[in-house]
């Protein structure tokens, strides 16, 4: 079985001063905003959003349902799985680059020991989708279980 999501983007104008849309089917993304400016010039990401937003939030959700599986897999319940990812760039001779991705996990699970969540999250790490499609690039788990 294949599945198969889809998101348009539609630029308008050079990359420097140019704009665009990106849009989705389920309209979560329904013609938000995005510009060279909005990306490297808007820290707080309040005026639009850019691609490493998007991956960041991709991999976070993706992450924290694969580790609600691992869980669910072992007779544990999660109350919350808070997952937080940073998705980190920098600009070297060839450009900018993603460099590394910091997933901050934040879980309340009830009756797991904390070193069977620290396995479990890291199982989840190396299984969820999105990490597997970002693998080229350093994943760092952080997981604390509260």
């Amino acid at each position: 079985m294949t599945l198969k999501r889809r998101a348009t983007a539609i630029w308008k104008g050079t990359g420097p001063d140019g704009n665009g849309s990106l849009s989705s089917i389920s309209e979560v993304l329904n013609e938000t905003p995005y510009s060279a400016a909005l990306r490297f010039q808007n820290e707080d990401g309040k005026k639009g959003t850019n691609p490493e937003e998007l991956i960041a939030a991709a991999h976070a959700g993706c992450y924290a349902m694969a580790l609600s599986f691992q869980l669910t897999n072992e007779g544990f319940t999660p109350t919350s799985l808070k997952t937080e990812a940073i998705v980190s760039m920098e600009k070297g001779d060839s450009g900018w680059s993603i460099t590394k991705i910091d997933l901050n996990l934040e879980g309340i699970v009830e009756g797991v020991s904390e070193d069977k969540f620290l396995e479990l999250a890291e199982n989840a790490k190396k299984g969820c989708p999105v990490s597997k499609a970002l693998s080229a690039v350093e994943i760092e788990l952080h997981a604390r279980l509260s």
